[in-house]
């Protein structure tokens, strides 16, 4: 029997998370399949995956149902509704995550996507979210724009495992990590150990070529088509190689740290004329997480190519970037851009979410 090509690509030491979560996919034994059969190591979740599970399903109906009876607001009966799968799917993840020693088996939860600008608020979420999931194996999401970085330290300090999510840029991701050592440095003087601390720092990829390659054909660069978020996904590995070595990380790593794994996110295709498992290929490689749609990961398992490719062409990687700088295409206002957007395209099916739990109140 073939070697499923999905489950290859944790034997060069990444490991594949599901970038989805529903109630019926959990309780018709779907996920537990993935698990099984395609090695899957975790899941992630956002406002427009719950978004799409609450208002196309009737699997939550009877929760609706009991959380609408006391005064909670909409936004509290969605965690209500969020908590519940989040913990059923750690459940389902326990076993990995004692047997990788909390390596894998973590879901992801987000705080509310209204909070990405505010950090006291964002902080004491990710805190209430902790407490209400009672998993170890939980992360809670927090995007990484420039107010989310202090509520990143501050959670790692209470120890809570931190999933931080919209990094586009390289200057952006290095203050991640800093916030990251930060954080495990103030647990640590606080008398507690840091060897259960688990994070990871997710870099979104396919939205920079969507914004970037039209740029690239006005700028005589089309050969760099569908290359940029691949090169700047290497170059942020280089950085976590240089950031967690070295004195200061070898200080922690001696009282159990962990590193804060780069976590490839945005994995599909959004261009047709690209292979639809093309940023899942090129970016394979060790201490590295991909949370994948389950569209790729079954395009994957039919076609795809395992192969540690992360440290492939860097020279390459580090001269596309260059090309960029050169044509006056400005990196770092781009990721920028996409940041904000990215708050905007997670509001929006949030605000949806929330009026289809209005609506479903009235029916139910």
């Amino acid at each position: 029997m073939a070697t499923n090509k999905v489950k290859q690509i944790h034997s060069f030491g990444q490991s594949i998370w599901l970038d989805f979560i529903d109630r019926k996919f959990i309780a018709d034994g779907k996920l537990k399949a993935l698990i099984d059969d395609d090695g899957i190591r975790g899941v992630t979740s956002n406002p427009a995956i719950f978004e799409k599970a609450i208002s196309s399903s009737d699997q939550y109906d009877d929760d609706i149902r009991t959380l609408s009876e006391g005064d909670k607001t909409n936004e509290q009966i969605f965690f209500g509704l969020a908590i519940k799968d989040i913990q059923n799917a750690c459940d389902l993840f326990s076993g990995l995550y004692e047997e990788s020693n909390k390596g894998d088996g973590y879901v992801s939860l987000e705080v509310s996507p209204f909070l990405a600008l505010k950090t006291e608020e964002t902080a004491a979420q990710a805190a209430e979210l902790w407490k209400a999931v009672d998993r170890k194996n939980v992360m809670i999401k927090i995007p990484g724009t420039q107010p989310g970085l202090a509520a990143i330290r501050q959670s790692i300090a209470k120890g809570i495992n931190i999933n931080v999510t919209l990094l586009f840029g390289l200057p952006r991701y290095e203050e991640v990590t800093e916030a990251y050592i930060s954080g495990l440095e103030d647990h640590l003087a606080a008398g507690h150990s840091i060897a259960h601390i688990s994070s990871v720092a997710s870099f979104f990829l396919s939205r920079i070529d969507v914004l970037v390659d039209p740029m690239l054909d006005e700028k005589g660069l089309g050969d760099l088509k569908g290359e940029v978020a691949i090169a700047s996904a290497k170059k942020a590995y280089e950085i976590y190689k240089r950031v967690f070595s070295g004195e200061r990380w070898e200080k922690l790593a001696a009282q159990g740290a962990q590193p804060q794994r780069l976590l490839w996110a945005s994995t599909s295709s959004k261009n047709p004329a690209f292979k639809d498992t093309k940023y899942v290929e090129a970016l394979i490689g060790p201490s590295t997480v991909d949370t994948v749609p389950l569209e790729t990961i079954e395009a994957f398992r039919d076609h795809g190519i395992a192969a540690n490719t992360l440290e492939d062409g860097l020279d390459e990687a580090t001269e596309a970037l260059d090309k960029l700088k050169g044509a006056g295409i400005d990196i770092d206002a781009i990721t920028q851009q996409l940041e904000d957007e990215g708050i905007d395209k997670f509001n929006k099916p949030f605000e949806k979410l929330l009026q289809s739990i209005e609506d479903q109140k009235s029916k139910v």
